[in-house]
């Protein structure tokens, strides 16, 4: 990279005894790892809370279920405080497709009811809705939204689908594979008037915005603690408010069934839920050596200029501009256009991200919207300039011959 280009990298995040901050983290030093926004990583602190929480499980399990619920209950509140809401709303599941699925399962039958999503949406979420929409007898419509809309423009988009027939609506707060928001609180606040139950997929939001649900009106909302927050994986929030929250049960029965919502959540049988009791040590961690405020910025500004360099290179091997206008960004994430030929659907971007893995000794995350491939940039605290200029200048050449070795 040039020296004006460097420049303008942010510096490298340290923890407070000098070393840099990818030292908290077990991540494979032999990787580059580009996308956080996948599947997440967790810091040591988070991971040795829980092999000694589990370790505690098998001394003593006759001891350790019975006493679960309550430790859930209370794991409940704090979570709740870091997003923002009322731990009496808040239920743990295992991720935000299956907070999705307990909301899909927990609706009333609606004989004929249709049910609105965006073609930007989760595949499994819409998967489900599909499968809840054959269950009603009605249909699923998709609200074709295009990637520079504007808040005004994806919001009269979604809200053209919706109708009298109306059972459901279910959009994203922060898109996966398009890395952009949806104007969730202002689509809200008009389901609500018109009496539309609203589930919000916030899958990404918690810990990516400060506070997720502050000013959102919504009935349902499922957001994911195991990514930006850094939370163990299998932890993840379903928030549910009003009078259709009471039809709302785990996806396994257990002998918390006849508790009131969220309480029936807190009792699982003998899963192991030390996931959930480590979530906090992960959030306090981040919170004690930078504060999220300060690791929000960072992650936003080193996104930033990781999608300057790919797409430079990008626009450097292909002469065509590889920068992507999308209408309402979001922080921490990025995505830059492919050199045509590549992921130009979810298999082949599924295809190119293990090779990539393979050959190129990369963990990143590569993505199809309207038969163009992307590759989607996810920044965290452990990541630095270094990591983007790799693959701007190792990468992106070898991605190019493999885009002109499979055009035909």
């Amino acid at each position: 990279m040039s020296e004006t280009d460097v420049s303008t990298a942010p510096r490298p995040l340290l923890l407070a005894d000098g070393r840099p901050a990818a030292d908290a983290w077990s991540l494979d030093p032999a990787l580059r790892h580009l996308n956080h926004g996948s599947f997440g990583a967790v810091p040591l602190v988070a991971q040795e809370r829980q092999n000694a929480l589990r370790a505690e499980m098998e001394r003593a399990p006759v001891v350790w279920f019975p006493e679960l619920p309550g430790r859930i209950a209370a794991a409940r509140t704090g979570l709740a405080a870091f997003l923002g809401v009322d731990a009496g709303d808040l239920a743990l599941v295992p991720n935000a497709s299956a907070g999705v699925s307990v909301v899909h399962a927990g609706l009333e039958k609606r004989a004929g009811g249709e049910i609105v999503v965006t073609d930007h949406g989760y595949g499994a979420v819409t998967m489900g809705a599909e499968r809840l929409a054959r269950r009603w007898g009605g249909r699923v419509r998709t609200a074709r939204v295009p990637l520079d809309a504007d808040e005004e423009q994806a919001y009269e988009a979604v809200m053209a689908e919706v109708g009298d027939a109306t059972g459901l609506l279910v959009v994203d707060q922060i898109t996966s594979a398009t890395a952009r928001r949806f104007p969730v609180e202002r689509i809200g606040a008009e389901a609500a008037r018109r009496g539309v139950p609203f589930l919000v997929d916030g899958a990404h939001a918690p810990a990516l915005l400060p506070a997720p649900l502050s000013g959102l009106t919504c009935d349902f909302w499922a957001g994911n603690l195991h990514k930006w927050a850094c939370a163990p994986r299998g932890t993840a929030a379903l928030v549910a408010r009003g009078p259709l929250r009471d039809g709302l049960h785990p996806l396994i029965d257990s002998w918390g069934a006849p508790d009131p919502y969220p309480d029936r959540f807190d009792q699982q049988g003998t899963l192991d839920a030390t996931n959930y009791l480590a979530a906090q040590s992960a959030l306090d961690f981040v919170d004690r050596t930078w504060g999220w405020d300060a690791a929000r910025r960072y992650m936003d500004e080193l996104a930033g200029y990781g999608e300057r360099v790919v797409a430079a290179a990008v626009t450097a091997l292909t002469g065509e501009d590889a920068r992507v206008d999308v209408g309402m960004p979001v922080p921490g994430m990025r995505l830059v256009r492919l050199p045509d030929g590549l992921a130009d659907r979810r298999e082949a971007a599924d295809a190119l991200r293990d090779r990539a893995a393979a050959e190129l000794g990369v963990e990143a995350a590569f993505t199809a919207f309207g038969g163009i491939g992307y590759v989607r940039l996810s920044a965290h605290l452990y990541n630095t300039a270094e990591d983007y200029e790799y693959f701007a200048e190792r990468c992106v050449p070898v991605l190019g011959e493999w885009a002109r070795a499979a055009r035909p």
